[in-house]
């Protein structure tokens, strides 16, 4: 066995497909304070699993493991191809769900520091954790939070997933890298509903998910705000504008990883609108698009195609028009009212 260091881990980390690492100290994260006040201006909004009963474990890494002394960041890439628009966020393309992707990097990590160093008390952490995981790779070195409130790795852009392992050893912690964000504001004027708004973060600017597309198109249940309906456009999952905008992301490297290569990135909206429940359990069972839940999607469909204009989509709109679930009814509705109301010269 050999002693555990730094530079271990990170060789680790690359052989185990994460191509950036880093390591933070087990203190409680210094943004809780930031946190605290995103949390009293109400932006969590329908992300409540960010402020239920978990809320207090988030304040102390000790919470999830009494023993931890370092935690260990990885950031794996998930950029693939470079799609016009997609009404799907990128995260969402592949067959399958990137955290079990994701686990079964960190599990294959965690036996490789067990080979290399011995026992040790750990616990693996994605983002379903209750851990303040941006900061604490901020903290670890993985990059900057930007003001689209990503983390934004100057060589490797914003395309990451992130995930952390609590660990009992005694680690020297890697350094926070400078803001680089500089006086850019393309993410911020880009956001169709803009939900990037002025703060006292370090960044200027916090997210309103209250006003963000990504919430209001997977967490939010029921009808979606009339006025903020037009602003999600034709997205069915999820937001990437202020990604796609981003500078750093103009270069950043994509991934063969087989795990994220894209399977749903362009659903056909009136496919999608006639599948039946268990037709949509078994399509998106094992992808992150299920979180959305059926009559979610079939809003989110219905909304899409009152943005589109299309009169092609009346036929189907008149049927989601007659479906028992209220959100989908008022949806398709709304969307009917939209192709009314547009001058026959400018539809498709």
């Amino acid at each position: 066995m050999e002693q555990p260091s730094s530079g271990a881990f990170h060789s680790a980390a690359r052989q185990c497909g994460f191509e950036i690492s880093g390591i933070a100290s087990a203190r409680p994260s210094p943004d809780l304070a930031l946190y605290d006040e995103w949390v009293r201006h109400g932006y969590a909004g329908e992300l409540g699993y960010l402020i239920d009963h978990r809320a207090d474990i988030r304040r102390d890494p000790a919470a999830l493991l009494p023993s931890v002394r370092s935690v260990l960041c990885l950031g794996k890439i998930y950029k693939t191809v470079d799609l016009a628009d997609p009404p799907v966020s990128r995260y969402a393309w592949g067959a399958g769900d990137y955290h079990n992707s994701l686990r079964s990097g960190l599990q294959a990590l965690v036996n490789e520091l067990r080979r290399l160093w011995g026992e040790f008390e750990h616990r693996i952490c994605v983002d379903t954790a209750p851990l303040l995981e941006r900061s604490y790779a901020r903290q670890a070195g993985l990059g900057w939070i930007g003001r689209n409130t990503c983390l934004i790795n100057q060589q490797q852009g914003s395309w990451l997933f992130l995930g952390e392992i609590l660990v009992s050893i005694e680690l020297l912690p890697d350094q926070p890298p400078p803001d680089r964000c500089g006086s850019c504001r393309r993410c911020i004027d880009a956001c169709p509903t803009q939900a990037l708004v002025p703060s006292d973060s370090p960044s200027g600017y916090s997210l309103d998910a209250r006003l963000c597309i990504s919430t209001l198109t997977i967490e939010q249940r029921g009808s979606l705000p009339e006025e903020l309906r037009p602003g999600v456009g034709h997205r069915l999952f999820g937001c990437d504008v202020c990604q796609e905008v981003c500078p750093w992301n103009h270069r950043a490297p994509s991934t063969g990883d087989p795990a994220f290569q894209p399977v749903h990135p362009h659903p056909d909206l009136i496919e999608m609108a006639e599948l039946t429940p268990s037709d949509f359990e078994a399509a998106f069972r094992r992808t992150p698009i299920r979180r959305a839940k059926y009559t979610g999607w079939l809003r989110n469909l219905a909304t899409a195609m009152g943005n589109s204009g299309d009169p092609r989509y009346r036929s189907c709109l008149l049927r989601l028009a007659a479906h028992e679930d209220a959100s989908v009814v008022g949806h398709a509705r709304w969307a009917l009212g939209r192709l009314d109301s547009r001058p026959r010269e400018e539809q498709p």
